[in-house]
């Protein structure tokens, strides 16, 4: 048999399976499904982080014991956005009890401390475990820095001393990265979920086509074709590894024009997906996309059945998300050897691109071949487990 037949009995077993994928309602969903997580997964979060930041700059604060600071509650109403309001007898009790997010007591001993100089106490009781009111309670406690810096500064200037001289040092903080750097960084989680993308796109198929049509009994008469085993596993795979392409330019997309619908600027997020950064991007994720069914067939071929096989299926999907996981609680730099593991170095390259960041053409190759020759291996260790009647006949 010749290359170019061999070549043409995979299109054709390419073409069965996406056309059987295509009737399959299972299969669409699951790209559907692969596709929309995790675009509206961060425009929910970040919705609600615009939404966070909002209220922070409408800040309502209760005090209690506002007639013992009259000039410092005259200074809280002046500023912007900022309303002061009586605060709880029990001020402990209601941010305990969630009524309010944070209460900001005046001791009595405020005024006498305050005219001798001395350090006047304010209590601000909070919930540091309370998510949504952290922008309010770091809104608070800037007011009273700011306060507190000014007041400083007027006591030295009454007694004839700069307030210069009691700064030391002036610290001036230079920038080398650039806002698309800085907003990658913090949306860090995009590049896990367009592998995820990947992962899940191809699931349906890469699990339908073997194990699947194993427990129909299609497969059987499939075999009985007088090709190579090999030439049915490779185009079972391509056709599972398209779907999980296609699932990651659709996520791609769609992530791009996340800030289109999103109040990313508000938050000081600048950031941009745009057609240059697509070739870095199928770079990164088409090798990961060939390893990534390679591996769903294989496992699959192993399942008794297509029950078994999805829930082999819920523990891969763990895989890709590890390196984001790793990358929120740990920083991950960009080693030479992260290229050469197969999930870990499409994230990586993913994480570069979409920060602006230049990537040697070698990080490429070397994260592309090796995924690659695991797609082979895998693809290998497929076609001999569709030679075993022990496998194919396991229903």
């Amino acid at each position: 048999m010749n290359a170019l037949q061999t070549l043409r009995q995979i299109a054709i077993v390419t073409r069965k399976e996406i056309k059987d994928s295509a009737r399959d309602r299972r299969a669409l969903w699951s790209i559907v499904f692969s596709v929309m997580v995790g675009p509206i997964l961060i425009g929910f979060t970040l919705n609600r982080v615009a939404d966070r930041e909002r209220e922070a700059e409408n800040v309502r604060i209760p005090v209690v014991g506002r007639e013992n600071a009259p000039a410092l509650i005259e200074w809280l109403d002046q500023q912007s956005g900022v309303v002061i309001v009586d605060g709880p007898a029990d001020a402990e009790g209601a941010v305990r009890e969630r009524t309010e997010d944070v209460v900001v007591i005046i001791p009595n001993e405020f005024a006498d401390r305050f005219r001798q100089s001395r350090p006047a106490r304010v209590r601000v009781v909070v919930d540091n475990s309370r998510n949504d009111a952290r922008s309010t309670v770091q809104r608070v406690l800037q007011l009273f820095q700011q306060y507190s810096a000014e007041i400083g500064s007027l006591r030295l200037i009454t007694r004839g001393i700069s307030p210069v001289g009691v700064r030391p040092l002036d610290v001036e903080e230079v920038e080398v990265s650039t806002a698309q750097q800085r907003a990658a960084q913090i949306l860090n989680f995009i590049p896990m979920f367009i592998i995820m993308a990947g992962f899940i796109g191809g699931m349906q198929i890469a699990t339908d086509s073997t194990a699947g049509e194993r427990e129909r009994g299609s497969l059987e008469p499939l075999l009985l074709n007088p090709a190579p085993r090999v030439v049915f596993v490779t185009g079972k795979w391509l056709a599972a590894a398209l779907a999980a392409f296609i699932s990651v330019l659709l996520t791609t997309i769609l992530c791009g024009n996340l800030p289109r619908f999103l109040p990313l600027e508000e938050m000081g997020i600048r950031f941009h997906v745009g057609v240059e950064h697509l070739p870095g991007i199928i770079a990164a994720i088409l090798p990961m996309c060939l390893f990534s069914t390679a591996l769903q067939s294989s496992v699959a071929t192993l399942a008794r059945s297509f029950k078994e096989a999805q829930s082999y299926m819920g523990v891969l999907i763990l895989l890709p998300m590890i390196p984001g996981i790793m990358g929120a609680i740990y920083p991950i730099g960009t080693s030479a050897w992260m290229y050469f593991v197969p999930m870990l170095g499409p994230y990586v390259l993913l994480t570069n691109v979409l920060g602006g960041r230049e990537t040697a053409t070698a990080a490429y190759l070397n994260s592309g071949l090796i995924s690659f020759a695991a797609s082979l291996m895998l693809v290998r260790v497929t076609a001999f487990l569709f030679g075993n009647e022990r496998i194919i006949f396991a229903r």
